[in-house]
């Protein structure tokens, strides 16, 4: 895809203002451009740094069936890779979770790169607009009836006015900070670890992503093609990314992994490396007015349950849904319920992923009593197909409450 930076004009005025141009912004975008409701989408970087973000690729099937809904899943149909099971590597052995059998449902690898740049070339091709590289973005009388986005661009201050304004701008964005604090409630745990990440043109060591707990730390075996592999490390928060070399890494690997993984391993020059912190967070409520916080303005999950981008494209489906109902129905009572419905799924998913992060990593303050109910509660989950039915339905996503509204 050419990567295109168009002058929208700069519109005055909207039906619906988004604020952020990645995967939860442009997904509505293209939800409300295709139940054609006008959006404007504002985003403080280029497209080149929106789409050279690195992040994961676990899709649900609501993902996968939302992409589908908007218009935008050819390629994912035509590369993503459908998983039915995932494995997990404990005590020198795997054992694989059979996602499909326990469920039904299955998952798709599609890194979130492609999900962006797929959703971008749809909303070039529909000629909507998007303001990239928009400074010092304000939001304004969201308390009222007729809400304003104010931002510098092309050395000129603008205004756009709207109905609603959707802040997709993500955990460091200007939607969240804009809210008085004594209007929202924070919850936060901050994990002592982080996730050493490499992205490298080498075959994956599995067909099935890899989940490791060994006494040294987690690690996963990801992918995102055949071709390209995505691997992580479980390191200490306080860790920085250039202390590792390339060799140390695929030793680090290697070492937390079964022996067969171990030899199945295919190295190479690291492509992409950073550290990512692990943190669990809810903002409640999600609507402030007429100001409406989806995907990581509104929540952050650690990466172990896979559920970040699923969140927020839940988050985008209900927003989408409440607005075409209000414009095509003149029925606001989907807006009304939207930080209600969110906050179900938002929860069950922080709880989920807690509990795998819980499950798989080293907790540099547990004792040897930790040490042994973390291997009971393995124990436990690869010997009961409850407690397997259980992972395999959170892990693959459960369902999706909204209304489908009626067509106009």
């Amino acid at each position: 895809m050419a990567i295109a930076n168009p002058d929208p004009a700069l519109p005055t005025s909207t039906r619906v203002a988004i604020i952020g141009a990645g995967p939860a912004g442009l997904l509505l975008g293209q939800l409300l451009t295709v139940a054609g409701i006008d959006n404007v989408i504002i985003e403080q970087r280029s497209p080149e740094y929106v789409l050279g973000r690195i992040r994961a690729g676990i899709l649900e099937s609501v993902t996968v069936d939302a992409l589908t809904r908007a218009g935008v899943s050819a390629r994912l149909r035509e590369r993503g890779l459908v998983h039915h099971g995932i494995e997990l590597s404990y005590g020198g052995a795997r054992r694989r979770i059979d996602l499909h059998a326990l469920t039904g449902r299955s998952v798709t690898v599609y890194g979130q790169t492609d999900v962006t740049r797929d959703l971008m070339q749809a909303r070039m091709d529909a000629g909507m607009p998007t303001v990239y590289e928009a400074q010092d973005v304000s939001l304004h009388d969201f308390d009222g009836d007729r809400p304003a986005v104010r931002y510098r661009h092309g050395g000129a201050d603008h205004t756009l006015l709207c109905d609603y304004i959707a802040g997709c701008d993500g955990f460091h964005g200007v939607s969240r900070a804009s809210v008085p604090d004594s209007a929202k409630r924070i919850f936060e745990r901050v994990y002592p670890f982080g996730w050493l990440g490499v992205l490298a043109d080498t075959p994956p060591v599995s067909d099935e992503l890899i989940y490791a707990s060994h006494a040294r730390g987690f690690a996963l075996c990801s992918m995102r093609s055949m071709t390209r592999s995505r691997y992580y490390v479980q390191v200490p928060s306080d860790e920085s990314a250039g202390e590792w070399s390339d060799a140390r890494f695929w030793d680090e690997l290697r070492s937390r992994l079964d022996p067969e993984a171990a030899e199945r391993l295919v190295t190479g020059p690291s492509i992409e490396k950073s550290i990512a912190p692990l943190r669990s967070f809810v903002c409640e409520p999600m609507r402030f007015g007429r100001l409406f916080l989806a995907g990581d303005a509104a929540h952050i999950v650690p990466p172990t349950g896979a559920k970040g981008l699923n969140l927020a494209v839940s988050d985008v489906l209900h927003l989408a849904d409440g607005l075409i109902c209000r414009y095509h129905e003149g029925d606001t009572r989907e807006l009304d319920a939207y930080s209600e419905k969110c906050l179900r799924r938002v929860w069950r998913a922080e709880r989920f992923s807690w509990w795998m992060t819980s499950l798989l990593h080293r907790f540099p303050d547990a004792d040897d009593f930790g040490h042994r109910i973390q291997q009971a509660e393995l124990d436990y989950l690869l010997g009961s197909e409850a407690a397997s039915r259980s992972l395999a339905e959170n892990y693959t996503g459960l369902p999706y409450e909204g209304r489908a509204p009626v067509a106009a």
